[in-house]
């Protein structure tokens, strides 16, 4: 099984390297972008199994580049986690719209949350389900 790709599109450079340090490490394949249009730019070249997004960046905000993506038939239904500081409320709102569910406010989460809401979003059965089917499994296997 190949690694899951990540795009993560921040345009503050700390925050964006502590991502994707921690990313890899977590086993992910990263790439990065400082703003919305680079991010546009790497996915029309190749589509990412998820993106964390910034919403205030300089060039294009992540809200134009949700829609940018969204419009693409090959990107359309691609998960996206939000990144936004409390500032941003109005423009969650906006985003939400746009059928983007997961948010998550910068300085209320940690890197660790992070990790969780991406293999949350990848992976939905990692909630426990997986190891709740595989514990039935067995059971019924040893009941034949």
């Amino acid at each position: 099984m190949s690694k899951a790709r990540i795009l993560i599109v921040e345009d503050e450079p700390s925050l964006q390297s502590a991502l994707k340090n921690k990313m890899e490490v977590e086993g992910f394949d990263v790439e990065t972008a400082k703003n919305g249009l680079e991010g546009v730019e790497a996915v029309k070249r190749s589509v990412p199994d998820l993106i964390l997004l910034d919403m205030v960046m300089p060039v294009m905000d992540g809200l134009t580049m949700l829609k940018n993506i969204r419009e693409s038939e090959s990107s359309k239904n691609v998960p996206v986690i939000i990144l936004s500081n409390l500032s941003d409320s109005q423009e969650l709102v906006k985003a939400m719209q746009t059928e983007t569910f997961d948010y998550l406010i910068k300085s209320d989460v940690s890197l660790e949350e992070i990790i969780g809401k991406v293999n949350d979003k990848l992976d939905p059965s990692i909630g426990g389900l997986e190891e709740v089917v595989d514990k039935v499994n067995q059971e019924l296997g040893h009941t034949e």
